[in-house]
């Protein structure tokens, strides 16, 4: 078959069609994801097109000059086996220049991105359930006048920096997105942002210097989304956080290998839950 393909960065609306996708592939993303992500970096995203038409797609989003993540790499199913894929992957990557990547990738895939030098650091593990929802005294709805501080707190807990992408993530004025503050004795300990899915709502990122400040966050949100699942998004090393959300219920139903490309970033160990498996 002879065709002419051209990888491109996307569109806002091309990328609410990828993550279409994404959701005919069990992906379950956000229902507002799309204006977020491509405010985090507006040419960090990228598509295939092949006679007019969308058939692959990689998001290789540049947080800071040193650090950049891997998400939404898709080719359409009767695309599939002609190349598409690797050469929209490879033009992605190209375009984060010396930064390191990381991603969160199927483990069937670790050898495929293994040749393009990602090595495995870790496990992130999904867990979908239900915990008792209890309104907390100590949490609140997001301010504006908060951003900034949660953008400090997110990037510390990452090892990297990413404002763009936590500005339009924690703004306050989005109806199916947000984020609970909890704060004592006049200071901010911790925060988590909830957002609508096709099926339940994920809670991401959690941060918290405290397993019992996390659990509290957790309850307080399933007040607010008493329908469906809540899904929460697990590095490997918080062991504690894990076995707590076992003993309420929780189930795996997958894992993804934590991959990096580059120098892997130190973070402060107060990333309970990551925010989300497209963008970190």
């Amino acid at each position: 078959m002879n065709f002419q393909a051209d990888c491109r960065v996307m569109q806002v609306s091309e990328l609410q069609t990828v993550l279409s996708w994404a959701s005919i592939e069990g992906w379950n993303p956000g229902t507002f994801d799309a204006e977020a992500f491509h405010r985090a970096d507006p040419h960090g995203h990228f598509v295939t097109i092949v006679d007019g038409q969308a058939v692959a797609a990689v998001s290789v989003v540049k947080h800071d000059p040193d650090n950049a993540f891997l998400g939404l790499y898709i080719c359409r199913p009767e695309w599939r086996g002609k190349g598409l894929g690797l050469a929209t992957w490879q033009f992605g990557i190209s375009r984060a220049a010396s930064r390191s990547i990381g991603l969160d990738g199927v483990p069937e895939q670790e050898s495929n991105y293994s040749i393009s030098n990602f090595v495995k650091t870790g496990s992130t593990l999904r867990h979908e359930g239900r915990t008792e929802a209890k309104k907390s005294r100590h949490v609140r709805p997001v301010r504006w006048d908060d951003v900034e501080h949660l953008i400090n707190m997110d990037g510390c807990a990452n090892g990297f920096f990413r404002p763009r992408f936590m500005k339009s993530w924690l703004n306050p004025e989005v109806t199916e997105r947000g984020t609970q503050v909890m704060q004592r004795e006049g200071e901010i300990c911790g925060f988590a942002t909830w957002r609508s899915c096709e099926n339940g709502t994920k809670i991401g990122p959690i941060i918290a210097t405290e397993l019992s400040t996390a659990l509290e966050l957790i309850s307080d949100i399933a007040v607010l989304r008493p329908n469906g699942p809540l899904v929460v998004d697990v590095p490997e090393r918080n062991v504690a956080l894990t076995r707590e959300l076992a003993n309420c219920g929780f189930t795996v139903p997958f894992v993804t290998a934590r991959m990096y490309r580059g120098k892997v970033p130190e973070n402060n160990g107060t990333l309970q839950a990551i925010a989300t498996m497209e963008l970190g």
